[in-house]
Parts: C-alpha cells; sequence; structure tokens
C-alpha cells in the first residue's frame, strides 16, 4: 500500500484507553494474565485436537481452525498492547498501522466465518446423522477452511488499502488502543464517504450472510431435536449446539455494535471499550466454552493426563 502524497503523518499515536499511569499498570497486568490465559487455552486445544483420534472429526477440525483464529486475532493486538504499556508515547509506523489494520480485520471476517461454517456442521451432525461422513468428507473441510482464510485475506487487503488511501493531515492521534478502521475514518481530512459506504456494505455483507447461514442451520436443527422423541437424546443434541451458540451470541453483537452503524452514531470511547471485549476478552473465553462444557473434550484430555502420569510413574 503505496503511501505516497495520502498523509502527511509517517507515524498515528494510539491514545489508549486512559493515559493515568497507574491504571495503565493495571490494564498491562490484565491484559497480560488475558493474553496468556488466551495463548495456553487456544494452543492447548489446538494441541489436544491434533493429538486425540477421537477428536479426528470434522467439528473438532473446524474448532482447531477457531482456536487458530482467535490465537491469531489476540495476537494481532494484545502484544503490541503490552509493549505501549510502558511507553510515554505510543507511536506506531505509518505502515505497521496498516499492517494491523489489514491483520484485524482478516480475523474479524475469519472469525465470522468460522462461526458459520461451525454452524453448518451441527446442522449436517444432527440433521443428517448416518449421513454425516458422506456429507462432510475431509477433502470438503479443507476447502471449506481454506476457502474461509483467502476471502478474509481479499477482504482485509482491500479494506486497509481504501483506508490507507485517504488524507490524514490535521491529527495523528488514534482514539483506540490499536490501529483500526473507525477511529482512522474518523481522522481523515478527505473524503470519507467511499470508505465509509465499502466498510457499511462489505461488514454488512459478511455479517448478515454468515448471520443467515447460522439461523437457517439452527432452525432446521431445532426441528430435528424436537423431533427426537428421548429427553436424553434431545438433551445431547442441545449440549452439542450449547457453547456454538454463546459464542455466536457474544461475537455477532459486539461486532454489529463496533461496525454497522453509521459515522454519526457511533462514540469512538464507547467502541474502545467494546473493542476490548471482541478483540482481546472473546479469543480468551471460546476455548474455555468449548472446552469445560464439552464432554468429549474433557475426557479426551483425561486420557492424556492419565496416560503422561502411567508413564512418569
Amino acid at each position: 500500500m503505496a503511501k505516497g502524497n495520502h498523509s502527511a503523518f509517517t507515524e498515528f499515536i494510539l491514545l489508549g484507553l486512559t493515559d493515568n499511569p497507574d491504571l495503565q499498570a493495571i490494564l498491562f497486568c490484565v491484559f497480560l494474565l488475558i493474553y496468556l490465559v488466551t495463548a495456553l487455552g487456544n494452543l492447548g486445544l489446538i494441541v489436544l485436537i491434533q493429538i486425540s483420534p477421537q477428536l479426528h472429526t470434522p467439528m473438532y477440525f473446524f474448532l482447531c481452525h477457531l482456536a487458530f483464529v482467535d490465537f491469531y486475532g489476540t495476537s494481532a493486538v494484545t502484544p503490541n498492547t503490552l509493549v505501549n504499556s510502558f511507553r510515554k508515547i505510543k507511536s506506531v509506523s505509518f505502515y505497521a498501522c496498516a499492517t494491523q489494520v489489514c491483520c484485524f480485520i482478516m480475523f474479524s471476517v475469519w472469525e465470522l466465518l468460522m462461526l458459520s461454517v461451525m454452524a453448518y456442521d451441527r446442522y449436517v451432525a444432527i440433521c443428517n446423522p448416518l449421513l454425516y461422513v458422506v456429507l462432510m468428507p475431509r477433502r470438503l473441510c479443507v476447502q471449506m477452511v481454506t476457502s474461509s482464510y483467502i476471502y478474509g485475506l481479499t477482504v482485509g487487503l482491500i479494506q486497509a488499502t481504501a483506508t490507507f488511501r485517504m488524507s490524514f493531515c490535521d491529527s495523528n492521534g488514534v482514539n483506540q488502543f490499536y490501529c483500526d478502521d473507525v477511529p482512522l475514518i474518523a481522522l481523515a481530512c478527505s473524503d470519507t464517504h467511499v470508505k465509509e459506504l465499502m466498510l457499511l456494505i462489505i461488514a454488512g455483507f459478511n455479517v448478515f450472510c454468515s448471520l443467515v447461514i447460522v439461523l437457517i442451520s439452527y432452525v432446521f436443527i431445532v426441528f430435528a431435536i424436537l423431533r427426537i422423541h428421548s429427553a436424553v437424546g434431545r438433551q445431547k443434541a442441545f449440549s452439542t449446539c450449547a457453547s456454538h451458540l454463546f459464542s455466536i451470541t457474544l461475537y455477532y453483537g459486539t461486532l454489529s455494535f463496533m461496525y454497522l452503524q453509521p459515522k454519526s452514531s457511533h462514540s469512538l470511547d464507547k467502541d474502545k471499550f467494546a473493542s476490548v471485549f471482541y478483540a482481546v476478552v472473546i479469543p480468551m473465553l471460546n476455548p474455555l466454552i468449548y472446552s469445560l462444557r464439552n464432554q468429549e473434550v474433557k475426557n479426551a484430555l483425561k486420557k492424556i493426563i492419565e496416560k503422561v502420569y502411567s508413564s512418569n510413574r
């Protein structure tokens, strides 16, 4: 993304969440703890799925990639935030800021697509259990994940390029703790209508399409569960979807709040704290949600622990 004459600045200043030194120290500790839990939870879940044969199913294949996306997404934001906690002036270069915008948009799109793919997977598993292996072969799962990554990369590059082709000549203070589209648009001194329209259309399209896939999948799932005569069977079917539904509610709610509203309705200070939730907290919660509420994951972990314990005796 060539800078050319589009900006009078060679760097941006991240205003962060607060300028209070005492609060910054507290936030550093909180962010560090959350990042460690996020890294341990997501990377641990990836390793557990890879080494446990009983978890080599499409459901856990997608969950493994969701864990990777969560780890990638928070790693695009949190480490730099931790470093900035010790800096009086939280500067970031023009190209580093552009890279972070691109990376975080990619994360947002990937998260949406992974949640959509997982909803479709649950639909096939519950509505067509006898044909599940036939309808969800390994090759199709790989193609779905690969397509999601390629599409997210394309959207990230297009949106970041459009953002950094705008002119920034009045102020370089970004009202956020990382480089993000919305506060950068607020800084632009050139016409932002095209960029705002792109953001609204592309983000709206992604959220709408993924939400339609999720809703249609779960409508069929609900009807399929209601047709199950056994109370135990209904409970088992619902338990496989509960964690996914909770993750969807958290992510779609915060993402819609952040991006699907016009510029005039935005409060950047409120957006900052909302972004903490979906950029930092949700990637930490997902592995906890899927592991603590999933009996198969807990059984696989128990087997690994027992195997390690017995080998050390």
